[in-house]
Parts: structure tokens; C-alpha cells; sequence
């Protein structure tokens, strides 16, 4: 009898010890479970940076939700969307500048959203006036200069105006082609601040003060003032951030920020302010994971991603809580700017003047051989 109980005592330990085990079992499963249900987010995307994929995992690593990537060109990422339609395989629209996020509104392939996180992330500015996108980093269209052949009294007259007005910079002048976008945005945004007849002035005069035709990316007019082909270049803030950390030595962008400064135009009390623009996403039409694809842009646009952001990829911050990385600040300072003076302009604009400002450009020969 003794026995028999003893072995009855056996018998419910082990009982006990597998439904432990399976239980056990059972909460692991519902954990993977919960991580399946969190589903996924498919994002076609124009920018290429490590940060952003960075991103994305910690995304994913606080949600559940995976970020699918496809990297692309604005305009394909655009013809692509609108050839899959219905059966679109993107949720979110990532891309550079607000004229490409104007092209995909009005290619009707975003939808709009409603999101009261994003409206006290986000200024008005930097939204578009019917929601279908909004900005997430910006960067500044600058002047770079020489440091050996620009003096401190030049730079404290150099506006957009007097780049093109003033016979210093005559044939001194670099900067890309009319068909970058980034061009065309600053045209766009002149086309509000100063009207158009003074716009197309401007822009006739610009191509007298050139040093050579428009070739290159933002990169090489920095090289051409290094090289002494020009002493002043348009161009992006955070590709002068890119230079200023390049660390290849075989590089032809190495060392160049040793000869090369970054000037902010335009902030005088009189003054219309710099040329702003962004990167910004937008919520696909027709997206199968609606959602996600809100909650991604969400989490873009919280203070601490905003500031890796500009850490990491020399851009500014859109979120007015998040702080502006050391380097961009240190560009602020020595300039004597407590805040940068931006134009006062809703962004959308620049996709409303966008075929304006193309036209312009083309009228006033931006590319053709200079004389």
C-alpha cells in the first residue's frame, strides 16, 4: 500500500512537470504569436542611408512590426505605385524633398491621414495643407565657400540676391543643373517669397555669374571651389556635413572642408530667411497595412529619432523637442545664429511652382554652354 501511494506521488510530479513544460511552451508560442499579429510595413523609400535602416529595426525591435524596404528613385518608386494600383506592394512613401512629395500627391498615389501625434510633431510648415505627406528632417539650401578666397566682409552682404547682383561673384558661382529637384525647389520657393518677374530676373542672372555649365552633385561644386574653378557653390547643408566627416582618404571629398565653409543666407532682419526644405513620407493609396504605416511615421517623428537623425545624417530636426546635433549647431554658432531665419512659407508651395519653375529655368538656357 505504501508503495503504491509512493508511486502515485511519482506519477503526479511528473504530470505536474510536463503540464509545466507545455505551459511553458504555450507562452512562448503566444509571445511568437503576438510578434506575428504585430504584422508588417512595406516601405518604398528614395533615401539610401545606414541611419534609416537603423531605424527601421528599432522600430521593429519596439513594436513587432517588420519594415520591408525597396530603395528606389522618386520618379520610378512614383510609376511603379501607379502601375500596381489596386495590389500596390507599399504601404509608405519615403523620398527627398517636398517637390517629389507634391509630384506623388498629384500623381494621386498617396492617401491622406489623420494622426494628432504627427500635428504636435510636426509644424504646419512642414506638412502638406491636405495631410497626404509630411516632413520628417530638413536641411537647409546653402552657399558654401572658399575660406582662403572669401573674406569675413564679403560674407556679411552675400544674400541669394547679391549672389547674382554683385559683380564679385561673377563667373565665381557653381551649382548642379536645372533637373535636380533641389534646384528647382529653391526657383519654386522664390516664385512665393519675390514673385515671378523677379524670379525669372534672378535666375538670368545667376546664369551670368556662373564659373562653368551646372554638372556634378552638391559634392562636386564644394570640390570645384577647392580646385579653384569657383568660390562659392549652392548647395544641401548636410552634404557639407557628409564632407566634413568624410574619413576615406582615397576620397576626393577628403579634406575638402579644410578649404571649404558653410554659409546661412539671408537671416538678416530684413531678409526673407534660407531656403528650407525636406525629406518626408506619405501614406500610400490603396496600402494593405494602413496602421503600421502610421505608426512608423509616428515613431519617425518622436524627438529621439529626430535627433539621430540629425546626429547621424546632418540633418535638421522637425520636431521642435528635439535637440539639433552638436556639428550643425557648431555651424549655427560661428555664424552668430541663436535661430535659423527660414523662409516663411508652407512647403507645399514648392510643388505648386514646381512647373513654373522648370519652365524658368529652361527660358533662362540654366544649362546651356556658358559663353
Amino acid at each position: 500500500m505504501k508503495k503504491r501511494f509512493v508511486s502515485l506521488i511519482a506519477v503526479m510530479a511528473i504530470v505536474l512537470t510536463v503540464l509545466t513544460v507545455l505551459t511553458g511552451c504555450q507562452s512562448v508560442s503566444e509571445v511568437q504569436k503576438s510578434t506575428e499579429d504585430a504584422g508588417e510595413v512595406n516601405i518604398y523609400t528614395t533615401r539610401h542611408y545606414d541611419t534609416d535602416e537603423e531605424l527601421y529595426s528599432k522600430f521593429t525591435k519596439e513594436t513587432g512590426i517588420k519594415v520591408n524596404i525597396v530603395s528606389d528613385k522618386a520618379l520610378v518608386s512614383i510609376e511603379k505605385i501607379k502601375e500596381q494600383g489596386e495590389n500596390v506592394q507599399a504601404d509608405v512613401f519615403i523620398t527627398s524633398d517636398a517637390g517629389n512629395l507634391a509630384n506623388a500627391k498629384s500623381e494621386d498615389i498617396l492617401q491622406p491621414i489623420s494622426s494628432q501625434t504627427l500635428n504636435n510633431n510636426i509644424p504646419e510648415k512642414y506638412r502638406d495643407v491636405d495631410d497626404y505627406w509630411f516632413g520628417l528632417t530638413k536641411r537647409a539650401r546653402v552657399l558654401l565657400y572658399s575660406k582662403d578666397r572669401v573674406t569675413n566682409d564679403e560674407l556679411k552682404t552675400l544674400t541669394y540676391s547679391s549672389l547674382v547682383n554683385d559683380e564679385r561673384w561673377k563667373d565665381k558661382v557653381l551649382v548642379r543643373s536645372s533637373s535636380n529637384i533641389y534646384n528647382q525647389s529653391l526657383v519654386a520657393s522664390f516664385i512665393k517669397t519675390m514673385g515671378e518677374e523677379k524670379t525669372v530676373e534672378w535666375v538670368a542672372k545667376l546664369k551670368t555669374q556662373m564659373a562653368k555649365n551646372p554638372e556634378g552633385n552638391d559634392r562636386d561644386q564644394a570640390v570645384a571651389i577647392k580646385d579653384g574653378i569657383g568660390d562659392i557653390a549652392i548647395a544641401n547643408s548636410y552634404y557639407y556635413g557628409q564632407i566634413a566627416n568624410e574619413t576615406d582618404k582615397t576620397s576626393e571629398y577628403y579634406g575638402v572642408s579644410d578649404m571649404v565653409n558653410i554659409y546661412f543666407p539671408n537671416q538678416g532682419e530684413n531678409e526673407s530667411g534660407v531656403h528650407v526644405n525636406i525629406s518626408g513620407v506619405g501614406v500610400i493609396k490603396n496600402a494593405s497595412n494602413k496602421e503600421n504605416a502610421i505608426k512608423l511615421i509616428e515613431f519617425l517623428s518622436e524627438a529621439e529619432q529626430q535627433e539621430i537623425f540629425s546626429a547621424t545624417n546632418y540633418e535638421f530636426p522637425v520636431n521642435k523637442d528635439a535637440k539639433t546635433s552638436d556639428l550643425l549647431q557648431s555651424w549655427l554658432d560661428n555664424q552668430g545664429i541663436t535661430e535659423l531665419k527660414e523662409q516663411d512659407i508652407n512647403l507645399s508651395v514648392l510643388g505648386d511652382n514646381n512647373a513654373k519653375a522648370y519652365e524658368i529655368m529652361t527660358a533662362a538656357n540654366w544649362d546651356s554652354p556658358k559663353k
